[in-house]
């Protein structure tokens, strides 16, 4: 009989797996995987607003990730620096903010290994509901904006002459997207959360042959790499979102090796 810790962290590891799977999709089409891990490092000043001010660290999460993710659309615009130069400028820059703001606060609140890395044996039933909750939001706005986003992904200039609003949908895929790595910072922290969402992709690539296959194989990847990393976590007694995406890292692995041969054959 599993103890009931570690029910509630395979099954917020499942939830997320499942939501995180046709979000990684657009990121990996999009290639914005740059992007989503700025976004990712920002959010530790989220967690550090949060506890200074005592509110809800998801919330807090969400609030600064929304508008760094909002800010770095803007800064697309621009044609002074290449976009991943801004990137880099972005990503060091946040994480090092929310670093100093993290020991500036006082009492020692910030647990900053639980939150650059995660703890998914931490996992609350509020948090779970939060997963599923928001996840349930996250594929209902997903499957809406399925259609666009893949027109985008396959030619923008093309998507916007048929009538796509790319700034709308981007825009809020930007939302979405950070949404998902608040949820996804609790599980496999700041530092991997990008990871969650693009791995298991890389690893779902040379078995599927639409986009829809993509996203379902991508999901299942997740799945069974949570219930792997889990079980490694514990025979290992290892932290258990380190596990996780080691063990979709791997399958990534050797999905890419069989893809060689095959196309070496």
């Amino acid at each position: 009989m599993l103890e009931p810790f570690l029910l509630r962290a395979i099954a917020a590891a499942i939830g997320l797996a499942v939501v995180a799977a046709p979000l990684g999709c657009i990121v990996v089409w999009n290639r914005l995987a740059y992007f989503g891990e700025t976004v990712a490092q920002a959010s530790l000043i989220g967690v550090v607003l949060a506890l200074a001010l005592q509110m809800n660290v998801t919330f807090g999460v969400l609030l600064v990730t929304a508008a760094v993710a909002g800010l770095l659309i803007l800064l697309q615009r621009q044609k002074v620096v290449p976009m991943d130069s801004v990137l880099g400028l972005t990503h060091h820059g946040a994480l090092a903010l929310g670093v100093i703001g993290a020991a500036q606060l006082k009492g020692g609140q910030v647990d900053l290994m639980g939150y650059l890395f995660g703890d998914v044996f931490a996992i609350t039933d509020m948090d779970i509901a939060w997963i599923y909750g928001g996840g349930a939001v996250v594929l209902v706005a997903v499957a809406y904006l399925w259609q666009p986003l893949l027109r985008m992904a396959v030619h923008d200039e093309l998507a916007r002459a048929e009538g796509v609003s790319a700034t709308w949908v981007r825009g809020l895929f930007t939302v979405l997207l950070a949404l998902t790595i608040a949820v996804a910072i609790k599980i496999v922290g700041i530092l991997l959360a990008i990871a969650f969402l693009i791995v298991p992709v890389v690893a779902a690539r040379p078995l599927a042959s639409t986009p829809e296959r993509m996203a379902i194989f991508t999901a299942l990847v997740g799945i069974v790499s949570v219930l792997a990393g889990m079980a490694l976590s514990v025979w290992l007694d290892a932290p258990g979102g380190p596990a996780i995406v080691l063990v979709m890292a791997i399958a990534a692995g050797f999905s890419l090796t069989a893809a060689s041969f095959r196309n070496a054959a």
